[in-house]
């Protein structure tokens, strides 16, 4: 609570998890550079715009220079996604086509998965230092999902679309909404599940680590840092 009322505190931190959310996200546009996919552009915007975290002054400052990155990073997808899943912007309540229903359906999914690695911790899941705080909601495990949701969620997606294993007939379209049916739903989760479940060789650690653990891991480097052992830094990815 002392570091999200502390604003040099609170920021410190919101930083360096919109720096890592950054870094992963331009892992992501490399791998398709080396495909060479056409996103080198978008990847030096993000770089610009990378460089504009150390400077910000306050929180909702740096939570627009991550939003912008967003942008930029989904204007990329049509780059490299197979025809027939057009993007054009990022819309929520209620997603509006497939590429929407997709991220929406996998971030809530995001959410919930790190909310449960945060109760096996010490952390208290309602105080947050990207996201603000409020009642009943578990603002941390956003903050916290800012950083994988590039490495599980987007990877998830660009597999199944690219590599045809949901397909049009998985959504239910209707005038103003986009929905996955049960089947693709099924589909999702089951692939989302297998990569919770994926492991790497964590290059600390020296032993294969699943996804799924690397979000604990991550809450126990923020848990180093308030209590002074050691300075956060988020997880960015390597591979």
């Amino acid at each position: 609570m002392e570091h999200y009322l502390d604003g040099n505190k609170r920021l410190e931190i919101a930083k360096e998890i919109v720096r890592s959310a950054c870094h992963n996200i331009l892992k992501n546009l490399l791998h398709y550079k080396k495909q060479e996919k056409d996103v080198e552009d978008k990847i030096e915007e993000i770089k610009k715009l990378q460089e504009r975290i150390e400077t910000a002054r306050n929180v909702p400052e740096v939570m627009g220079i991550e939003g912008n990155v967003r942008d930029v990073y989904y204007q990329s997808f049509n780059d490299f996604l197979r025809k027939g899943f057009e993007f054009e912007k990022r819309v929520k309540r209620p997603p509006d086509n497939m590429i929407n229903c997709l991220i929406s359906f996998g971030n809530s999914l995001a959410y919930t998965t790190t909310l449960t690695e945060i109760y096996r911790t010490q952390l208290n899941p309602t105080i947050s230092y990207l996201h603000e705080p409020g009642e009943r909601r578990f603002s941390l495990s956003l903050d916290i999902s800012e950083i994988f949701k590039p490495i599980i969620v987007d990877r998830v997606i660009f597999n199944l679309i690219n590599n045809r294993i949901i397909k049009p007939e998985h959504f239910l379209e209707e005038l103003n909404f986009c929905y996955l049916n049960d089947d693709g739903r099924r589909i999702f989760l089951s692939e989302y599940d297998e990569k919770l479940k994926t492991t790497i060789m964590h290059k600390g650690l020296e032993r294969n680590v699943s996804y799924q653990r690397l979000i604990r891991l991550d809450c126990y480097r923020l848990i180093k840092h308030l209590t002074g052992e050691k300075k956060y830094e988020g997880f960015r990815a390597w591979w």
